[in-house]
């Protein structure tokens, strides 16, 4: 059996999540927030309003923008944004630690915990 969970940050509405991680990581990979929601599937503008949206909610700017041309543009992860992402992994590793010990305190047995997300994108519903 799963422990199947979903979570998020909020402040005053939803302001960090599954969705808005992955393309933060995506960000600092490629350097690019077309190229992060590009590999996600999501288009552009999509991407465009929850990043905005996060930052609207969170009260700073996640990513830096340089708008393209003869050098090209890009993205950029800010300071702020990479310890967000630092403390949200370790919140999840610390909740699936404890899902896994509540489930084998109940259960007997350990569990496989898995984060919602996940296991919707491996069923084929796209859900950022």
């Amino acid at each position: 059996m799963k422990v199947i969970y979903k979570m998020w940050l909020d402040n005053s509405g939803r302001a960090f999540g599954e969705g808005p991680y992955r393309l933060l990581k995506g960000v600092e990979e490629t350097g690019s927030l077309w190229k992060a929601a590009a590999a996600l599937e999501m288009a552009y503008s999509k991407a465009r309003r929850i990043i905005s949206c996060c930052e609207q909610n969170l009260g700073f700017v996640l990513i830096t923008r340089k708008a393209g041309g003869v050098s090209g543009g890009g993205s950029k992860v800010t300071s702020e944004a990479i310890e967000l992402m630092g403390k949200y992994e370790k919140i999840r590793a610390q909740i699936e630690d404890a899902l896994s010990a509540t489930y084998a305190k109940h259960f007997g047995e350990p569990a496989e915990v898995q984060f919602y997300e996940t296991v919707a994108r491996k069923r084929g519903r796209r859900r950022t």
